[in-house]
């Protein structure tokens, strides 16, 4: 399903990134929908926290800290994921398993733009659509879901901290 929307999303953006309007800024991090204190509300008592990472997972690998203290703080099991690897693994559970989970995107914005041969769109184009489809796809099974952007790839670690602390 994650794939269709995936290709549903290319489709409709004729080969370009559209621009999307965040909830919230706080430094170069843009939260879309829910925020991290209603997402943590909204996770049932027996469920869980999903971390999903569709960022580079050497340059920004300081984010798998952020499994630990997610789950210091709501004392539930988090897991964490970099995408779009974990789609065919517990991606596949976060749709089709019991409904209770909480999930927590984090895309960002490419330091390079690498185009595919051979279609209209980049590599960057083609992360954002996987991101944003399996969002939707888990949002239409009425799942709680945020997704911060980082803006840049720097200095975003203690921005998205911030997003904590409200």
């Amino acid at each position: 399903e994650a794939k269709a929307q995936t290709s549903a999303l290319l489709s409709s953006w004729s080969g370009a990134l559209p621009h999307f309007r965040p909830d919230e800024i706080s430094g170069d991090v843009e939260r879309f929908g829910l925020s991290l204190e209603a997402l943590i509300a909204a996770i049932p008592a027996d469920g869980y926290l999903a971390i999903m990472a569709y960022v580079d997972r050497i340059g920004q690998s300081e984010l798998i800290k952020l499994r630990a203290l997610f789950e210091a703080r709501i004392s539930k099991p988090v897991t964490f994921g970099w995408g779009p690897r974990f789609l065919h693994s517990t991606g596949q559970f976060h749709k089709g398993g019991p409904a209770h989970g909480g999930f927590l995107q984090i895309t960002g914005t490419a330091d390079t733009e690498l185009a595919i041969p051979g279609v209209n769109y980049s590599f960057e184009t083609l992360e954002m659509a996987q991101a944003l489809g399996d969002n939707k796809a888990l949002t239409e099974r009425i799942l709680p879901v945020t997704r911060l952007h980082l803006r840049t790839r720097k200095n975003y670690y203690q921005e998205i901290r911030h997003f904590l602390k409200q």
